[in-house]
């Protein structure tokens, strides 16, 4: 490997971003060893090692960080070039609604792209929970919603996000606690209401320790060892632990993750960036 490829750097890209092999092979829709392979590879030629691995994450070296900084640059590039051959320029602006639970998770390498292949077209992002951005929807305020589907809401399918307890890594084990403490977003979040239906049918008491809107509140009170939290598996940080069955937690359903759109997205700005998302956090 004397040179260096571009979908080798798009790799090595994703790991950084990721922070671990196996969900950077799955938003490459390739499997872990794949990638374990590559990365051998691709260090052997170098003759440095781009990560430093631990049991739930890798973290880049001196050599790594330079690579990925390079590596970005050049799949900008790529990105750049391709948009400018093959796709008119678009001007505009897209105004998009998203819960913070997928804000941090799924839309940052989306839109980072969207920006380099479309430069002239202004994003603006508007972050409530989903039941919150439906009605933005309907009077116009938004373009595009990346949401949780609920009832009466119809949108292309993203993709089934897995949830789980949340806890902190503590001496103190708050689950074991009766009424259970939760953390949970307000009323008419579809993850407050799988839970609380889990817990109820389970016959799990449980109190509310804390509600809230945002996403960094709920961490918050889970780092502090206060409560657990329902979330969304793509929203919880890595030093967290999640609980199930063998902590006497029952399971929770999927959400499901759709892109909604407004009446007056029918414009080619909304069309692309439609495009992409669907493209790239499809599961």
């Amino acid at each position: 490997m004397r040179k260096l490829d571009l979908d080798v750097l798009e790799m090595v890209v994703a790991i950084a971003d990721a922070g671990s092999f196996a969900r950077a092979a799955e938003s490459l829709h390739r499997s872990p060893s794949a990638i374990s392979m590559q990365v051998k590879a691709i260090e052997e030629a170098l003759g440095k090692p781009l990560f430093e691995r631990t049991t739930r994450n890798v973290a880049l070296t001196e050599d790594g960080r330079l690579l990925v900084d390079y590596g970005r640059q050049m799949l900008a590039m790529r990105e750049e070039a391709w948009a400018a051959v093959v796709r008119p320029e678009i001007r505009g602006r897209v105004t998009i609604g998203v819960p913070d639970d997928y804000a941090s998770s799924l839309l940052p390498t989306v839109l980072r792209k969207f920006a380099v292949a479309h430069p002239r077209v202004e994003i603006r992002v508007i972050g409530l929970p989903s039941h919150a951005l439906i009605p933005l929807l309907k009077d116009n305020t938004l373009d595009l919603a990346c949401i949780t589907k609920t009832r009466g809401v119809t949108g292309d399918f993203i993709r089934h996000e897995p949830m789980a307890w949340a806890a902190a890594r503590a001496n103190r084990q708050v689950w074991k606690e009766r009424p259970l403490p939760i953390a949970v977003f307000a009323h008419g979040s579809a993850a407050r209401g799988h839970a609380i239906s889990a817990l109820q049918g389970a016959g799990i008491r449980y109190r509310m320790s804390y509600e809230s809107p945002s996403l960094l509140g709920l961490i918050s009170m889970v780092e502090a060892g206060l409560a657990i939290a329902p979330l969304a598996r793509c929203s919880i940080p890595e030093h967290l632990m999640l609980l199930g069955d063998a902590e006497g937690l029952p399971p929770l359903p999927s959400l499901e993750v759709v892109l909604a759109r407004s009446a007056r997205s029918a414009r080619p700005p909304c069309d692309f960036l439609a495009e992409q998302m669907l493209a790239d956090l499809r599961a």
